[in-house]
């Protein structure tokens, strides 16, 4: 068992670089939220809709076609680390091999039948193609940095890709409506946009041939694909939850539904934002913690967590509508409604992950798609019936409850299989029907004025400073802790 002062190492560590990592992480993609109500007013309502569904296709496809094998790399980390940049290297080679072959199938095929499928143009479709290249060589780097707790260059390298693309896609929109090219605005956003993050991709996967060698490792294949291969059902799975609300809303109520519904999502990427950089600086430390044997160490910290997220997931609801407004104008002010249940959705699917870490970490991947095919499932059949008889907001509620089932279906698993538990599954539960509930009886606030409102929210977050600012401020004090 490592000694006290190798776990304050380790916590100091994860703590320092964590907090720098989600600090730059939300500083650069917060970028492109931020500029999302300048999106919203230079294209139409249908037009944001339409490219919200595209990148909702590309992020569906990329896992798909690249076998998810990026997937392995952060347990490769413990079993090859001798030979960590050498494994990395021939994970993107098979990946590349792999959507080479899908690409060949599609275009010689299922061209007409896959364009016609997703409403993409040829444009898109070649995008689509490059992208998923220049995408699969991202994840793999930003998960290799990140399990070896190098911050700099992925954030270095997710600045200068997603930074020009956000300033040149909006440089095009506003060029092509003050020259009279508004049918080609969907297009205009998409080279502007892709372009920058493609041609990064791509360089990084120059950088980590170079760094790793070319030369691929069929043992390493091996190894990739029997840890990520069940994992496809769950990455898919996963996004078509995310994606398949904004396709069906389409597809079933037409393209302006689409974007009212897609604002709302935008509203939840914050929260999601967050999630994704804290759950990104946690899981090298977690996985650290489960190597060594330390699973008590997760609790505490874990619930802490948890209780910052539900108090933000709160706080977006209660400013939902300044956030509508700000975000799209007043067309999309029935989104507001909206807001709750998808922020806890986020959260809900958030929360589930510390549920599957272990299996993960053990091996049993094929046991982490089971949890999540049935909660895809389970959305897709629930969006089907309530869209279709209450309207295309009900896509909100039915994903919420359907992450939910996620959770605890994850926490079932993760306990049958593995035979351990590291949080208790009937407090998390317990926890995630509360804060739904406060979340739902929250949207009565907007009846009222907005001061009031306000003033509620602030009154609020002073007792639960005072009744929690010993935590948190020791949270604090780790993360800002030099030595």
């Amino acid at each position: 068992m490592p000694d006290k002062a190798s776990k304050q190492e380790l916590n100091k560590k994860a703590a320092r670089a964590g907090f720098f990592f989600v600090f730059m992480q939300m500083l650069v993609r917060g970028v492109t939220f931020l500029l999302t109500p300048v999106y919203t007013r230079l294209v139409s309502k249908a037009q944001y809709g339409e490219l919200r569904v595209y990148e909702s296709w590309l992020l569906i496809i990329v896992p798909v076609m690249s076998l998810s094998l990026y997937r392995s790399i952060e347990r490769a980390k413990y079993d090859h680390e001798d030979d960590f940049d050498h494994y990395v290297s021939s994970v993107v080679m098979c990946s590349y091999i792999s959507i080479i072959i899908c690409v060949s199938v599609i275009s010689l095929f299922f061209f007409k039948l896959f364009t016609d499928r997703t409403d993409m143009d040829l444009l898109m479709y070649i995008y689509m193609i490059f992208y998923t290249f220049a995408y699969t060589a991202t994840l793999s780097f930003q998960r290799r940095e990140k399990q070896m707790m190098r911050y700099k260059a992925n954030t270095a390298a997710s600045a200068l890709m997603m930074i020009p693309a956000v300033l040149l896609s909006i440089a095009l929109l506003y060029w092509g409506n003050i020259n009279n090219m508004k049918d080609s605005l969907v297009d205009l956003r998409i080279i502007g946009y892709f372009s920058p993050q493609i041609i990064g991709g791509l360089i990084l996967a120059v950088i980590m041939f170079k760094q790793g060698g070319a030369k691929p490792d069929i043992s390493y294949w091996k190894y990739a694909v029997a840890y990520s291969l069940p994992l496809i059902p769950e990455t898919l799975s996963i996004q078509i939850m995310n994606q398949a609300d904004k396709i069906m809303v389409k597809n079933m109520t037409g393209a302006e539904n689409a974007g009212a519904f897609s604002l709302a999502t935008t509203v939840s990427f914050i929260i999601w934002i967050v999630e994704d950089a804290v759950w990104g600086a946690w899981q090298p430390w977690l996985y650290e913690k489960i190597n060594r044997g330390e699973d008590k160490d997760i609790k505490k910290p874990w619930y802490t967590i948890v209780g910052v997220f539900a108090f933000f997931s709160w706080a977006l609801v209660v400013f939902g509508p300044e956030l509508i407004i700000i975000l799209g104008g007043k067309k999309y002010a029935d989104a507001v409604y909206l807001v709750a249940p998808m922020v806890t959705g986020t959260l809900f699917r958030f929360f589930s992950n510390i549920f599957s870490a272990i299996e993960n970490y053990e091996k049993k991947t094929v046991f982490c798609g089971i949890g999540t095919v049935c909660a895809m499932i389970l959305n897709i059949v629930l969006n089907y019936y309530f869209i279709g008889h209450f309207g295309y907001q009900a896509a909100a509620f039915t994903t919420a409850a359907s992450y939910l089932c996620l959770l605890i279906i994850q926490g079932i698993l993760e306990s049958l299989v593995c035979g351990r538990r590291i949080v208790s599954l009937g407090l998390m539960s317990l926890i995630c029907a509360v804060l739904f509930g406060v979340n739902l009886l929250s949207i009565y606030l907007y009846d009222l004025n907005w001061y009031i409102r306000w003033i509620f929210f602030a009154f609020v977050s002073i007792i639960l400073y005072v009744v929690f600012r010993k935590r948190l401020n020791g949270l604090i004090s780790l993360l800002l802790k030099r030595r």
